[in-house]
C-alpha cells in the first residue's frame, strides 16, 4: 500500500445559472495521524492524535512536539509498522524517537486519549501563564520585517501553495526572514499542522526553528501564537483577525503580531 497523496480525485455537478457540467474535481485530503513518543527505558506511547492532509508527516510530529515542549530534537522518526495495525493506519502512525526522557510527562499532560480535530490546536495549554513557562527554542533576536515586506508576505506565500491551487481546501504557513526571503512553505487542512510542519521541517534539519517571521494564512488565534512563541519566531503574520487572548499572550511574550494583512494594509497589534 502506498503512501497517502494531500489531493483526492472526485466527480461533482457544478450548478450556475447559465448551464450544469459533470466533471472531475479534486479535493484535500484529510485522514488522521497518531503520533507515537518513546525514549530510552521508555516504550512507544500515544500522545496525540490529529486529523492532518498527508504529507510531511514526520515534520508534523517533530513540531508538534517541539510546540508541546515535549521536545528540542528528535534522535528518529519513523512510520509505525506494528503488524496489529490495519491497512487504513499504514502510513498514519508516527513514532518520535528522543534521546532521552521529554521536560515534563507526556503521560499526564497528553492522556493516551488525547486527539484533535483538523481546527484544533491548544494543544494541552490550558492559560497564558502555562504557555509562557513552556521550554521555547532560542528567541529570535534578529530585525523584524519592516511594514511594507509585512504587506508583502501573504501574496509571496499564496505562491506557494500547489495544494491549495488544486482544491481551495487548506492552509498555509511559512518561515519568512525579515528582508522578506520565504524559508520554507507547508500547507495542511489544519492551520496548527501546517505551523507544525514548518517547524518540524527546520528541527529535523538539525536547524533552528527561529526566524524573523511566521506566515498564516488564516486567523492569528491563540493556538497559533502558542506555537510561534515555543518556536521562538520574532513576529507572527496572519491574514485574519487575532483573537483577545493571542494579543494578550503575544504582548506578554515580546512576540510582534499583525493582523489583516493584505497587499494594502496590515495592522500591528504589538
Amino acid at each position: 500500500m502506498s503512501r497517502r497523496k494531500p489531493t483526492v480525485r472526485t466527480t461533482v455537478d457544478e450548478l450556475t445559472d447559465s448551464a450544469d457540467r459533470h466533471h472531475e474535481d479534486r479535493l484535500a485530503t484529510e485522514e488522521p495521524l497518531e503520533i507515537r513518543l518513546a525514549w530510552p527505558g521508555s516504550p512507544a506511547r500515544r500522545v496525540w492524535v490529529t486529523m492532518r492532509t498527508p504529507g510531511h508527516d514526520f515534520e508534523l510530529a517533530a513540531g508538534w512536539a517541539v510546540h508541546e515542549g515535549l521536545a528540542t530534537a528528535v534522535d528518529t522518526v519513523a512510520y509505525c509498522t506494528d503488524q496489529e495495525l490495519s491497512e487504513d493506519e499504514r502510513f498514519n502512525v508516527v513514532t518520535l524517537t528522543l534521546g532521552g526522557a521529554p521536560p515534563r510527562d507526556p503521560g499526564h499532560r497528553h492522556p493516551a486519549s488525547s486527539s484533535g480535530s483538523s481546527a484544533c490546536g491548544v494543544c494541552g495549554k490550558d492559560s497564558i501563564a502555562e504557555a509562557l513557562a513552556a521550554p521555547s527554542a532560542v528567541r529570535w533576536s534578529g530585525a523584524l520585517p519592516e511594514p511594507g515586506v509585512v504587506r508583502r508576505l501573504p501574496d509571496l506565500v499564496r505562491e506557494q501553495q500547489p495544494v491549495f491551487d488544486r482544491t481551495g481546501g487548506v492552509h498555509a504557513a511559512a518561515l519568512v526572514t525579515a528582508a522578506g526571503e520565504v524559508v520554507v512553505v507547508r500547507e495542511d487542512v489544519g492551520r496548527h499542522n501546517a505551523v507544525d510542519k514548518v517547524t518540524g521541517s527546520r528541527v529535523l534539519a538539525g536547524l533552528s526553528p527561529a526566524e524573523a517571521c511566521l506566515v498564516v494564512s488564516g486567523r492569528a488565534g491563540f493556538e497559533l501564537v502558542q506555537k510561534a512563541v515555543a518556536a521562538g519566531v520574532g513576529s507572527l503574520v496572519a491574514v485574519g483577525a487575532p483573537t483577545s487572548l493571542a494579543v494578550d499572550l503575544a504582548r506578554r511574550a515580546g512576540l510582534g503580531l499583525f493582523g489583516f494583512t493584505s497587499s494594502e494594509r496590515t495592522v500591528k497589534y504589538c
